[in-house]
């Protein structure tokens, strides 16, 4: 009886679990909290009409309350859940209604539930009696006595609704005098069905008294006692009884020692069964067997259940203690205490935003974002076209002061136009301004909701919000007029050297063009000049007339050069693709190599192969950090001695020069492979005028400059070198207005290329930086400031938040509580199988060895 008491408790303990699980709400107070009924205790009664299921219940019961006949007494399903009250009379039967107890006989039971089944004597009714008892004699079972199974109402639907229970155990009751049949029984056919593996049910004799002198049943009863029975009742446990001892017990309870009658029925059935069954094992004869093999049944389920419950309440656990330290713990009720949880909650903010920031958590790359794509965006996409238009600048410098050809520079119009041009930085500055302030808004907010404490109080919540947002507006204001400074310093201040470089550029050019118009009329003259010397000098008629060939070929080749155009081949949409032959000066030979050159001035790329049907460049020049010069056939190395130059003429081997050369912008750096510069040769003045402009135009573009043979950087001139012609004479006025916006706009690029890294340093400096210092300052100051009464308001916990604390709360406690009873019974459970499996091994030895 102890151990289905035990049982009873674990059962209450394993249906609180589960109810636990299911997150209903479980008192653990009340054994009666949970909604869910355990079905570990509930036991079904399985058998033909008149086998005796309701005498077996009523030995269990200790009183005859059932109606038992040999004709089917029982013709509805009739529920007993029992209460083991020790303090009772082992004659008192309490009979619990709704919320009363009333004491009752079992005899007015019986006769009550007689009356009850004779009105269903047709066999049709299928309601269930239902009652609750509670007495000192029962174990804590729910019993459930069902129809004989020949009868009309137990069909299927009814057997799975009692038996199909996972954990209800079936009492398969069989008479003793059907035992050699046992196999063909309906009852064990049914249980089977529902429980193959056998761990639910328990076998059941009954009236082996009737049987006492059917040797042939009483040897069938004995070996399934043995467990010698057929295959399908060897996993089930059988246990013989008489069944009338509560009957017998009952009609002698007049007697003086009343009290302890039914006991002594109980050992009088166990004494009547070992007279009867000799040899049988006397664990599995009489009513104590049956409480006992009951309860070995009900544990074995319990045990299969116990492990996923305990897994379950542990990972019910953790679920339960996250949520708990999510919801914090309940607020201090002192001033100080408070305010101390509202500076700690502030910290908490700290180290979730300073994470979004610095740690690029939440929206923080957006920063990094703003810096690489969406500012300098900006910055490429300004209109610098439409503001350097040749009739835009016209309009500009002649509103500044005029531009008049023959002064040296415009430079209050030029810096007018750099004025207003770098004026349009300051808009992309400002929208850079905004975007990172935005991005910190939405850190912060981000930060406040990752908050869990700050979670509990959403007045505090939106406080702390609100004085962080107010300090980075005053941060942004402050990054926009730094923003702004920064531009107004570039507008302010152009360098003069700017300008000096204009001058310097332009007298150049203007030499330069003066130097080619000069020396192509000397060589013209000197060509005439040489001519008429020969013709008149006196010569051999031979000699004379060789000398006047050559003259003539050398003035032939000269006019040819002259007159053919450039050899060289144009390509693309908008001719942007040059191709020639150029002779390249080897660094190792020290001669010359004529390759296929291709100038791409979209890309700023020159490459070369030796033919031009290769397909794969062997080498590739960038010309985006390149300078080019001209040089003198002297620097070149010319192949022809002195000697030979000597026999030609004084100037037959001087002319313009072929040479020019690529060189680095960087004096460290090289052009292309290891060499430092490139020495190139043209094949005619053409070619070498046509690849010059080509070049200098890639060049220029990018910031480079063309040098002429002397050394500074020139461009085609229209004087003749000297100042007072430059600033006297007069010269073609939108020609230079467009050379020298053309300087202005590389300058105007720089500059905003500077800004472009410049701008989002300012930014980090007065936003970034400031929010992940200044900012917390201001919000820790601002909170303490606060008043003891404004802090408690911000702090007033939400009545939803402490009512779900308080149940988790509840929860935990009871979850602890569970965990500890079951892991024990777990544990115990555990050591008997191993105990058990360890007798049984000792045991098997000495059972074989004296055979």
């Amino acid at each position: 009886m102890e151990a289905i008491e035990e049982l009873s408790e674990l059962s209450k303990s394993m249906r609180q679990a589960a109810a636990v699980l299911a997150n209903e709400d479980v008192d653990e107070t009340s054994s009666s909290s949970s909604k869910r009924s355990s079905t570990f205790l509930n036991v079904v009664a399985l058998g033909n009409v008149g086998v005796g299921k309701s005498a077996v219940l009523n030995s269990l019961i200790g009183h005859p309350v059932l109606p038992t006949g040999e004709n089917g007494a029982t013709r509805a399903p009739i529920i007993i859940d029992l209460a083991r009250d020790t303090s009772l009379s082992t004659k008192s039967i309490i009979l619990q209604i709704d919320n009363k107890s009333q004491q009752v006989s079992a005899s007015s039971l019986r006769h009550s539930l007689q009356d009850r089944l004779s009105k269903g004597s047709s066999g049709r009714s299928r309601d269930e009696i239902y009652l609750r008892l509670r007495t000192s004699t029962a174990p804590p079972l729910k019993l459930i006595d069902l129809p004989g199974l020949e009868q009309r109402i137990v069909d299927d639907s009814l057997l799975s609704e009692y038996v199909e229970c996972n954990d209800a155990i079936l009492l398969v009751i069989v008479p003793a005098a059907q035992a050699p049949e046992i196999s063909s029984s309906r009852a064990l056919r049914i249980a089977k069905e529902y429980d193959s593996e056998g761990t639910r049910t328990v076998g059941i004799f009954s009236k082996i008294d009737q049987a006492a002198s059917d040797s042939k049943a009483l040897a069938a009863v004995q070996a399934l006692l043995l467990n010698q029975g057929p295959p399908k009742t060897s996993d089930i446990p059988w246990v013989a009884l008489i069944g009338q001892s509560v009957s017998i017990a009952s009609t002698q309870s007049g007697g003086v020692s009343s009290d302890n009658s039914l006991e002594m029925a109980w050992r009088a059935e166990s004494e009547s069964l070992k007279s009867i069954l000799t040899g049988s094992p006397q664990n599995k004869l009489g009513r104590v067997a049956l409480v006992d093999a009951l309860a070995g049944q009900i544990r074995n389920r319990m045990k299969l259940r116990l492990p996923n419950l305990l897994s379950g309440l542990q990972g019910k656990s953790q679920i339960v203690q996250d949520e708990l330290v999510r919801l914090g713990e309940q607020m201090v009720s002192t001033a100080e205490g408070t305010r101390a949880v509202a500076l700690e909650l502030c910290r908490e903010f700290e180290d979730k935003f300073l994470q979004h920031v610095t740690g690029g958590e939440g929206n923080g790359w957006k920063i990094v974002a703003s810096f690489e794509g969406s500012f300098p965006n900006r910055i490429k996409e300004l209109p610098l076209d439409r503001h350097f238009d040749i009739n835009n600048v016209k309009r500009i410098v002649l509103e500044a002061d005029g531009y008049q050809p023959y002064l040296i520079s415009p430079e209050k119009g030029l810096r007018s136009l750099i004025r207003g041009v770098l004026e349009l930085a300051k808009e992309p500055s400002r929208l850079c301004v905004d975007e990172v302030h935005r991005v910190l808004l939405d850190i912060v907010s981000a930060a406040a909701n990752a908050t869990p404490g700050l979670g509990r109080y959403a007045p505090f919540k939106r406080e702390v919000v609100a004085i962080a947002s107010a300090a980075l507006d005053g941060f942004k204001n402050e990054a926009k007029k730094m923003v702004v400074a920064l531009v107004d310093m570039e507008r302010a201040f152009v360098p003069p050297q700017h300008f000096i470089r204009l001058v310097q550029r332009r007298m150049e050019r203007q030499r330069r063009e003066e130097e080619v118009k000069n020396r192509s009329s000397k060589k013209a003259l000197d060509a005439e000049q040489s001519i008429l010397n020969r013709a008149t000098s006196p010569q051999t008629g031979g000699q004379q007339s060789e000398s006047m060939k050559s003259m003539k070929d050398k003035s032939s080749k000269q006019e040819k050069d002259a007159q053919e155009g450039s050899a060289l081949k144009t390509a693309g949409p908008a001719g942007e693709i040059t191709a020639g032959f150029l002779l390249k000066k080897s660094g190792k030979t020290n001669g010359w190599s004529r390759r296929w050159f291709v100038l791409n001035e979209k890309t700023g790329k020159l490459g070369y192969t030796k033919k031009p049907e290769e397909r794969h460049f062997r080498g590739v020049i960038t010309l985006e950090e390149c300078n080019i010069e001209e040089v003198a056939d002297d620097e070149g190395g010319s192949s022809k001695s002195s000697k030979e130059k000597k026999a030609n003429g004084r100037d037959s081997g001087k002319g313009p020069s072929l040479l020019f050369k690529i060189t680095s912008r960087v004096p460290y750096k090289t052009v292309f492979k290891a060499h430092s510069a490139v020495l190139l040769k043209a094949e005619s003045i053409a070619d070498k005028a046509e690849w010059l402009e080509k070049l200098r135009n890639v060049v220029e573009s990018k910031g480079g400059q063309v040098k002429s043979e002397s050394g500074p950087p020139m461009r085609h001139s229209l004087s003749d070198g000297s100042l007072d012609t430059m600033t006297r004479r007069p010269a073609d006025s939108e020609e230079e207005l467009r050379w020298m916006f053309q300087e202005v706009r590389g300058y105007v690029e720089a500059v905003l290329n500077s800004l472009a890294a410049n701008v989002p340093k300012a930014v980090v400096l007065c936003q970034v930086e400031r929010a992940k210092e200044d900012m917390l300052i201001q919000l820790y100051s601002s909170v303490s400031a606060i008043s003891n009464g404004r802090i408690e308001e911000l702090l007033m916990e939400d009545q939803n938040v402490k009512q779900r604390r308080e149940r988790y709360q509840k929860q935990s406690s009871l979850l602890s509580k569970l965990t500890r009873q079951l892991s024990i019974h777990d544990n115990r459970a555990a050591a008997a199988s191993s105990w058990s499996d360890s007798s049984a091994t000792e045991s098997s030895p000495r059972a074989s060895g004296p055979a």
